[in-house]
């Protein structure tokens, strides 16, 4: 049995999960870009997207989960922080950004 789901039942099945603890934020931003980017057809697998992505409040605290370290001189007020963070993980990785956070593709 086949079932086409919208980004909107997406997001309510990501957020069924309870072992990842998505915001409701970051459910419906991965949402739009499983969405976005998915095939024609596509299983939908929350295991396995919990397994390829994770949601972080910040950018600098999801590259420093992934190695980052802010350069010495940088002034850390946050946003320029956040920015070269930010930066860093695009080079990297897959980032989605939503209001509230960032989710990343694990790397």
């Amino acid at each position: 049995m086949k079932i086409t789901l919208n980004k909107y039942q997406i997001a309510d099945e990501l957020r069924k999960d309870s072992n990842a603890g998505w915001s409701y934020a970051g459910a419906n931003a991965l949402a739009e870009y499983l969405d976005e980017n998915a095939g024609e057809e596509t299983e939908f697998d929350c295991v396995a997207i919990r397994c390829d992505f994770s949601e972080y409040s910040s950018a600098q605290d999801a590259a420093e989960d992934h190695g980052w370290e802010a350069d010495s001189h940088i002034e850390e007020d946050g946003a320029e922080c956040d920015a070269d963070a930010l930066q860093w993980l695009q080079d990297r990785t897959q980032v989605i950004e939503f209001s509230g956070g960032v989710i990343v593709a694990n790397f």
